[in-house]
């Protein structure tokens, strides 16, 4: 055991969580054994109660209570932390589509987690560390995409810049457009959503339905681009509220689905299985947004090869969208 110890929190971990910093650093100290010494009160942030979602910000002084050595935990209790391995980094390298000295921009593939949880090690979170170019600090996630959708997600290389970019997000200014192949023909062609959203279940199982009781506001602008017959419909979607799996939820609440997306659409999300991927068909195309340090950032993924290749299976010309 070591005693009672104040550690300075550094300026490359400014914005952490405070939990994903303390598991990072003690790995061999299990979650629940955390939530206790934060329930008690025995770890404390400049001198004050903390919770685990807490942000952190450099310079700030966590009190820490007396901690098992790594040592001491038996192997049973203790949990392989994942690596990212040259090739990891190499392919994440290929991802990036916009550098400066406060944004990078990556073209997220499906299939990559942003961070990590119960069921998943591997996870962009863990290979940021291969994406400093020789920089002081670690980059910062500032927003988040579901595992399984591709495309445009930012990264903040200083604090000063995290903090810049999430103001603009929880500000609005921040303009995101998605491109979604749906079940069906939408009964119109353009409009505002307004769905309140409920999050329902635990950790690993949680999903969102439409409660007009409970729910919280989501608002989400909707344009059909391209429709194949009553088939299917191409859309352009842009999230004006930031609710877990908002899009999902609110094309499946218009009786349209994404193609997919078996979670929120069950089987009327697949279609032609043997034509057209099976992935959930929903891509960050673009996000615009004031740039940290002035002017405008905008920045644009292209489909990756297995949607575009739906796309041309319905008759879309993605080249010629406006």
């Amino acid at each position: 055991m070591s005693g009672v110890r104040h550690v300075t929190v550094r300026s490359s971990d400014s914005d952490m969580r405070l939990d994903r910093w303390f598991h990072r650093e003690f790995p061999h100290v299990g979650h629940g054994r955390l939530s206790k010494l934060l329930r008690t009160g025995q770890i404390r942030l400049d001198g004050k109660r903390c919770k685990a979602g807490d942000r952190l910000d450099g310079g700030q002084v966590l009190r820490l209570p007396p901690l098992p050595e790594a040592e001491a935990v038996p192997r049973e209790q203790t949990r392989q932390t994942w690596a990212p391995s040259v090739a990891d980094i190499d392919d994440l390298l290929d991802c990036l589509i916009h550098r400066d000295e406060s944004v990078l921009a990556l073209d997220k593939p499906a299939g990559l987690a942003v961070q990590g949880g119960t069921a998943t090690e591997r996870h962009l979170d863990a290979m940021l560390d291969g994406l400093r170019f020789d920089a002081d600090e670690r980059p910062r996630l500032v927003h988040r995409l579901d595992r399984d959708t591709s495309g445009v997600l930012l990264l903040a290389r200083t604090a000063k810049a995290a903090r810049a970019l999430q103001r603009s997000f929880k500000s609005r200014e921040a303009t995101k457009t998605y491109w979604a192949l749906v079940a069906g023909r939408p009964e119109r062609m353009e409009g505002r959503i307004v769905l309140p959203l409920l999050k329902k279940g635990g950790k690993g199982s949680e999903r969102v339905q439409v409660d007009h009781e409970e729910g919280q506001r989501a608002e989400t602008l909707m344009r059909v681009i391209d429709t194949a017959g009553e088939r299917a419909a191409w859309l352009e979607l842009q999230p004006l509220t930031g609710r877990t799996h908002q899009l999902r939820a609110h094309c499946t609440a218009l009786g349209n689905p994404i193609l997919g997306d078996g979670k929120y659409g069950g089987r009327a999300s697949f279609l032609d299985k043997d034509a057209i991927s099976r992935r959930m068909h929903l891509h960050a195309r673009s996000i615009c947004l004031p740039h940290p340090g002035g002017g405008t950032l905008e920045v644009t993924a292209d489909l990756p090869d297995d949607l575009r290749k739906s796309w041309d299976f319905f008759g879309f010309s993605p080249s010629e969208s406006s």
